[in-house]
């Protein structure tokens, strides 16, 4: 089985800001893959499916951002998913608004959500996706950053980015991740 999960934090108010768009891949790849995301335990929303035969889970952790590893760290456990099978998708400050960057391990870089996962399964080696936030501007701080809406001309590019992080997702279902970082990390 495979586990994709998606960062971001629960609630309205976060629908959709630049430290959501983790969540904003697992709804696009819900709706691809058709695998709804309806059951709720293990401190996550989430669904699985099949893909090409292999059993797929699709999942949004609800512990809130610095947490996620909690319940990233209870489905492995539940469903017995191996940690070359776990693929985590979620925003990064140090990459062009809309720019992808596929990595098998690395540190946190300063990402809570990041440092949980690597607390709770006690290694930075695990594949990973990350898409491009930017830093703020204009002495704004970093948590009124993330949890804000992105700017109308970032709009396409996010857009974009959530769509081929979707698609590289997709790929790994069929090729091993090397390969998938070959053919995205342009």
């Amino acid at each position: 089985m495979k586990l994709i999960t998606g960062l971001g934090n629960p609630g309205k108010q976060y629908e959709h800001t630049r430290h959501n768009v983790g969540f904003d891949v697992i709804e696009e790849l819900s709706n691809r893959l058709a695998i709804p995301l309806n059951q709720s335990k293990l401190k996550g929303l989430y669904g699985i499916g099949a893909v090409n035969g292999e059993k797929v889970l699709l999942l949004k952790p609800l512990t809130y951002m610095n947490l996620s590893g909690e319940s990233i760290r209870a489905v492995m456990d539940y469903y017995k998913i191996e940690q070359e099978d776990l693929l985590v998708v979620y925003d990064d400050l140090d990459l062009p608004v809309g720019k992808i960057r596929l990595r098998q391990k690395g540190s946190p870089g300063g990402h809570n959500g990041i440092k949980s996962i690597v607390a709770h399964l006690g290694t930075q080696q695990f594949n990973r996706i990350r898409i491009g936030i930017d830093r703020p501007q204009g002495g704004m701080s970093v948590p009124d950053y993330v949890l804000g809406q992105f700017l109308q001309e970032e709009r396409p590019l996010i857009a974009q980015a959530v769509k081929n992080s979707a698609e590289a997702c997709e790929t790994w279902l069929k090729k091993p991740f090397l390969q998938v970082m070959n053919d995205y990390n342009q």
